[in-house]
């Protein structure tokens, strides 16, 4: 069950959490943490390829919709469709659009509306959230 109460396919009590992710993945992505900007090295990667949610290995994005966004924070522009979610945050004195893993509902960023076409949206995720594979 996630932190809002949704039942996810995927899930696995706060213990099983911490033994799977290391301790900057559960403050994320079971926290709704933020890494520091630019402290990840897949905002710098550009090899073809698609990246995972590092909780439960569902494919979210490819490697063809990431943009570099100058935020210091991997970018996208558009997710695989179904794999993510999204939920009102209102942490921090502002409102701000969170999205979540569909599959285990792992928080992994938030998304803003001043990416490029065709989308204008900018999907804006915690590099440690993520596995990337190359093709």
């Amino acid at each position: 069950m996630a932190m809002d109460g949704k039942q996810y396919p995927v899930t696995h009590s706060e213990a099983e959490w911490r033994k799977l992710l290391t301790p900057e993945q559960f403050r994320i992505m079971r926290n709704h943490g933020t890494e520091p900007p630019g402290s990840c090295a897949l905002n710098d990667e550009k090899r073809a390829g698609t990246f995972y949610c590092a909780g439960c290995n569902q494919e979210l994005f490819v490697s063809k919709r990431k943009f570099e966004s100058g935020t210091g924070w991997p970018s996208f522009n558009d997710p695989l469709p179904g794999s993510v979610e999204t939920s009102t945050d209102r942490g921090y004195g502002m409102v701000r659009t969170e999205v979540h893993c569909s599959r285990c509902g792992s928080h992994l960023g938030h998304v803003f509306d001043d990416g490029p076409p065709p989308t204008h949206l900018r999907y804006c995720i915690n590099g440690v959230a993520l596995n990337f594979q190359p093709a």
